[in-house]
C-alpha cells in the first residue's frame, strides 16, 4: 500500500509542479509586478521602465471595434511604443554596448513600423 501512495505522491508531484510553475506569472510578458519576489528596487532604471510598462499597458487598452485588423494594429501601435521606451530606459541607464546596440536597433525598427501602423490605419477608417 505504501509503495501505492508514493507512487500516487509522485505522480500528483510531476503534474501538479508544471501547472504551478505555468500559472505563476499571469502577465504574459515573465515579468514581476512590483514587489512579488521581496524585493523593492526604485532605482531610476526600475522606475523608468515600470513608467513605459504603465504607458504601454494603458494604451494597449483599447476599446474593441469587432475589426480584428483595427484592434490589432490600434494594439500593435501602444505595444511598439512600449518596446521603444524600454529601448531607451536601457540607452539611458544600460551599461552594456551589445544591448544598447539592440536597443537602438529596435527602435529604429519599432518606429517604422509604427509609421506603417499609422498610414494604414489612416487608409482603412481605424
Amino acid at each position: 500500500m505504501t509503495r501505492h501512495l508514493s507512487i500516487a505522491a509522485l505522480l500528483s508531484l510531476t503534474f501538479a509542479l508544471p501547472l504551478a510553475a505555468q500559472t505563476a506569472d499571469h502577465s504574459g510578458h515573465g515579468m514581476s509586478h512590483g514587489a512579488d519576489h521581496g524585493m523593492m528596487d526604485d532605482s531610476p532604471s526600475t522606475m523608468a521602465f515600470k513608467d513605459a510598462n504603465a504607458r504601454m499597458h494603458m494604451g494597449m487598452d483599447i476599446p474593441f471595434t469587432g475589426n480584428a485588423d483595427i484592434d490589432f494594429i490600434r494594439g500593435m501601435i501602444a505595444h511598439h511604443q512600449g518596446a521603444i521606451d524600454m529601448s531607451r530606459v536601457v540607452i539611458d541607464h544600460g551599461t552594456d554596448s551589445d544591448v544598447k546596440k539592440l536597443a537602438e536597433e529596435i527602435i529604429a525598427a519599432q518606429e517604422g513600423e509604427i509609421k506603417w501602423m499609422q498610414d494604414w490605419l489612416a487608409k482603412n477608417g481605424g
